[in-house]
């Protein structure tokens, strides 16, 4: 069929060819005579034109001269033939046809002025002329360029009408040779490719021989019973068992006796709702294992080579194991290998559904911590810190009761799940087996090393859920903490009201200082000896809305926890400075300073020497109007580090002070390598001001004197503890007894009033003096 339909495609082309040839030549033909009709025209036009001028020439000097007669003669036999030639030819547009009533009406009208010319009767025909052969001239010569146009533009139609149709042609004939060219080429293609499909169709034999040979692929063809009709040759490799020797076995033989029936079942379910189910089964290897596989199960009993039912199977038993090994990574610790939260969290939720189920139930969930771990990731890395923790993973695991659960929360953090427990002691003597058995030392690498726990006990109730007894056990293991650590504690109701309080108590204090509920309030330091005032000591104050007040005692420990110190301690900076450079421009003859007290945690902040230099930049103080408090524990943390920062702190100006001096551990080497200006004594030797603390009192005057350092003493509240200050020796001091703390709008009217009072009182001193004298 092929070789009929090509020669009907090539007459066509070539019939097709053949008619647009024609066609092109037909066109060129009648292009030649348009050519030829235009000539015509044009030598009438010109014939007209000669006649006229001729006749001008002689009506403009009254004469008809011999010369102008015969050229006039030779024009007017001429144009006749020319119009007799023109109408012969063929025309193609309507313009023509309106050149010859008006090539007729100029005739007659020139052929008139000829014979009036003639006869001498010139002045009648230029009248002629000016009436009747000039218009017919102008008329006619437009109509006849009209026609020229106009059949110009027919021929240039036609032309390109022809061009397009030769064009046509050409293509027409490359087309032609083109399938010509293409139907070789596709014989020889199909040639190549028979060739190519003989010789893939043989590698494919052989390819699928190796295959079925080499795969770790198998193929059993059985009956809907599990008769096996066929066995591939990949079963050798795969189980080491020869294929031909499964063949009339049953699968019974060859599956796990688990996966038997599932895997019948799905073959028999291929053959009744022509579907490809996948199953999962194991096959028994010839060493005894059971090796993992999946299967494709297809329904071809119909098939009329193969009759049964085809499982493809595919060794899945490395994926089955990586995947066994993930779930295990993915709910385990990597380190201990102990179960970790998300496991435990399952298991202790298990037990919490069976507790509801049975009430008479009980377990116990123990939070356990490493005290102070830290201190061994410092001193002796992180590798003995994990050798740590696997021993402490060990010791747990030796505690445990065997009905228990034993997890790693994370860090030095473990947990452990008790169940049948019948009374709180249960769990109680758990915890004491764990902690005895952290007496012993831990000999990690040649290092003894001594460690103890913080044990947190929460018991199960069907009300409460697996989160909420693990965030107990946990509330109750940091109370085991601040017990003073190496204990355990009993979770209680309100151990929880205490955590909520204090969670409620941070949620506020984040916008204390956007709601401006924080202020700061000032106490005066004055002078023992004569009551002056010398400066204020700046107090922070929190005054939620709608609450009362709420003590600096309760919510600065929370805001060290809460990591909300240092913002805080950076706005009671720039307040102070900014209130102390107001006293300076108020009271310039009498310079004030304020004292701030610093956190540890803002004191140690990478940016708190940039934080008061921001501050003291802003507000425009004089430096030595600040001065720096530090607690004494805080000076001791670190010496060096206390050193390097207070020395910079003395570079930008600002005065130091040491805070509650006396209940610390300092030592005196120390302290004098410090950059100290004050020291001021702590108010629990004022308040309780007997003989022996006015011993401890006078000695630490004395001290600060010797090292040149100013004393101020706190909590001053009655007359008898001013009286010994000032017999001790004292320089300032601040209490109730001289004013409470105050805000600031207050601080100027008490600098006043103090100033009148401290001259009267420097009268009856100068007094006094001059009476001793």
């Amino acid at each position: 069929m092929a070789r009929p339909k090509l020669a009907l495609v090539f007459g066509v082309l070539a019939t097709a060819i053949a008619v647009l040839a024609a066609l092109s030549w037909f066109q060129r033909i009648q292009i030649d005579e348009v050519r030829s009709a235009q000539v015509i025209l044009n030598q009438i036009a010109a014939l007209t034109r000669e006649i006229n001028n001729l006749t001008w020439t002689a009506l403009q000097g009254q004469n008809l001269t011999p010369e102008a007669d015969t050229e006039m003669r030779a024009a007017r036999q001429a144009l006749p033939k020319a119009v007799l030639a023109a109408r012969l030819h063929t025309y193609h547009t309507y313009a023509l046809e309106k050149v010859w009533p008006e090539l007729d009406k100029y005739i007659i009208s020139a052929d008139r002025q000829w014979i009036l010319m003639q006869i001498g009767n010139f002045d009648e025909a230029k009248q002629v002329d000016f009436q009747e052969v000039s218009p017919q001239f102008d008329l006619m010569q437009h109509q006849v360029q009209i026609a020229i146009e106009a059949e110009g533009n027919w021929a240039q139609g036609v032309g390109l009408k022809a061009r397009n149709e030769l064009l046509a042609a050409a293509t027409l004939a490359a087309i032609a040779i083109l399938i010509l060219f293409l139907r070789l080429q596709r014989q020889e293609h199909i040639g190549q490719l028979e060739k190519t499909e003989r010789n893939a169709l043989r590698e494919s034999e052989e390819r699928f021989r190796a295959l079925t040979e080499q795969s770790t692929d198998i193929i059993l063809i059985a009956d809907p019973s599990g008769q096996i009709k066929y066995a591939s040759p990949s079963v050798h490799t795969v189980l080491e068992v020869l294929g031909d020797s499964l063949v009339g076995t049953n699968m019974v033989d060859l599956l796990h006796p688990d996966d038997f029936a599932k895997t019948i079942s799905t073959g028999t379910r291929s053959v009744a709702y022509g579907q490809n189910p996948i199953v999962e089964f194991r096959l028994r290897h010839a060493d005894g294992r059971w090796l993992h596989f999946e299967s494709v199960v297809r329904n071809l009993i119909q098939h009329k080579n193969i009759g049964g039912i085809v499982y493809n199977a595919r060794d899945i038993t490395e994926r089955k194991h990586a995947q066994e090994q993930l779930l295990f990574n993915a709910t385990h610790d990597a380190l201990t290998g102990l179960p970790n939260r998300a496991l435990f969290l399952g298991r202790l939720q298990s037990v919490v559904d069976r507790m509801k189920r049975h009430s008479q139930e009980a377990a116990a969930v123990l939070f356990i911590d490493i005290d102070d771990f830290k201190v061994v990731n410092d001193c002796y890395g992180h590798a003995t810190g994990d050798l740590l923790i696997k021993e402490v993973s060990n010791r747990l695991r030796a505690s445990m009761r065997s009905d228990g659960t034993i997890a790693r929360m994370g860090g030095d953090e473990f947990t452990m799940l008790v169940e049948d427990v019948t009374d709180p002691s249960d769990a109680i003597r758990v915890a004491e087996r764990i902690q005895s058995s952290f007496t012993r030392p831990f000999l990690l690498e040649g290092l003894e090393i001594f460690k103890s726990t913080s044990i947190g006990i929460a018991l199960t109730s069907p009300q409460t859920s697996a989160e909420t007894v693990l965030q107990n056990a946990d509330i109750a293991m940091y109370r085991a903490k601040d017990q003073g650590k190496a204990c355990s504690e009993l979770f209680d109701r309100t151990m929880h009201e205490q955590v909520m309080s204090r969670l409620l108590l941070e949620a506020k204090l984040r916008f204390a200082l956007e709601n401006e509920e924080l202020t700061l309030h000032y106490q005066p330091i004055v002078s023992v000896e004569t009551g002056t005032v010398q400066g204020f000591e700046a107090l922070l104050r929190w005054q939620p809305s709608g609450l009362n007040s709420i003590p600096p005692s309760t919510f600065v420990p929370v805001a060290e926890q809460c990591g909300l110190i240092v913002p805080i301690s950076v706005w009671v900076l720039k307040k102070a400075c900014v209130e102390a450079a107001s006293w300076r421009q108020h009271n310039p003859a009498d310079p004030l300073y304020v004292s701030i007290n610093i956190s540890s945690k803002h004191f140690s902040h990478a940016g708190f020497i940039g934080h008061v230099k921001d501050a003291l930049e802003e507000s425009v103080v004089d430096p030595q109007c600040i001065t720096i408090e530090l607690t004494e524990s805080l000076a001791m943390n670190d010496v060096a580090a206390t050193g390097q920062t207070m020395s910079q702190l003395r570079t930008l100006g600002v005065n130091l002070s040491i805070d509650d001096f006396g209940t610390g551990y300092s030592s005196l080497s120390y302290l004098r390598r410090f950059p100290v200006d004050t020291l001021k004594i702590d108010q629990s030797f004022v308040k309780a001001m007997d003989a022996e603390n006015y011993a401890i009192v006078k000695t630490i005057v004395g001290l600060a004197h010797n090292l040149d350092l100013k004393v101020v003493a706190e909590g001053v509240e009655t007359t008898e503890q001013h009286q010994l200050l000032a017999l001790a020796g004292c320089g300032s001091a601040q209490g109730y007894l001289f004013a409470e703390p105050m805000p600031a709008n207050r601080v100027g009217v008490f600098i006043e009033s103090n100033r009148r009072t401290s001259r009267q009182t420097r009268k009856k001193v100068l007094a006094r003096s001059t009476v001793g004298l």
